[in-house]
């Protein structure tokens, strides 16, 4: 499992809530254990406790995010630092369930995490594998979707680094949005330059009278 694998768990969790729209998807045992994905041997040391403990990990990432959307360079890392310095790892080199055709190994590295609950072993790897992208690529790469009233957090991956919405579908929500917007403004100005010109015939055949 490559390292960068590891940063879709933060984005995941930051995810589970929307707080514009005050939704939260956050709220029970089976969504934190849906969390881990194929995981389920971490997904299975999940306990209710672990609810409350998620919402706070999950506070603590988007920060990050804001903060990295925000322009904060300083912000974003050091709030980074923190999860990594609460939530430790341990690197090491596997080769589990992955073959080539000749049946070897195919060595990767892989985040063994050492926790307490299931939130600790969540946190630690997604805060490690948010790491590794932020170093790897900018922390520019860290964002909050444009789509009002989204903010859903997304890493761009883009080549030029022009990725501003979580989806293609927020993408297409901003455009026609915008769209209409302009066409909006449009009719303002062109019922407004109408009515001067009006007003300006009105004016002179008073005028001439």
């Amino acid at each position: 499992m490559e390292l960068a694998y590891y940063s879709d768990y933060a984005v995941r969790l930051v995810n589970t809530e929307e707080p514009v729209r005050g939704k939260d998807a956050l709220t029970s045992i089976e969504a934190v254990r849906g969390l881990f994905g194929e995981n389920q041997s971490a997904a299975r040391r999940a306990t209710e406790a672990d609810v409350t403990r998620f919402r706070s990990v999950r506070a603590r990432l988007r920060a990050v995010f804001e903060a990295a959307d925000g322009g904060d360079e300083t912000l974003a890392v050091d709030l980074l630092n923190s999860l990594l310095l609460e939530f430790p790892v341990s690197p090491q080199i596997s080769g589990h369930d992955h073959r080539d055709d000749d049946g070897r190994p195919l060595w990767h590295m892989h985040l063994a995490d050492h926790p307490s609950n299931a939130t600790a072993g969540y946190a630690a790897i997604a805060a490690m594998g948010l790491a590794f992208h932020l170093t790897e690529y900018g922390v520019d790469r860290l964002g909050l979707c444009e789509a009002s009233p989204c903010r859903n957090a997304y890493l761009d991956t883009s080549t030029n680094r022009s990725r501003r919405y979580c989806s293609d579908r927020c993408a297409t929500r901003a455009n026609v949005a915008a769209y209409r917007a302009r066409k909006r403004l449009e009719a303002d100005r062109s019922h407004s330059t109408g009515l001067t010109a009006d007003s300006a015939q009105r004016a002179s055949a008073n005028g001439e009278r």
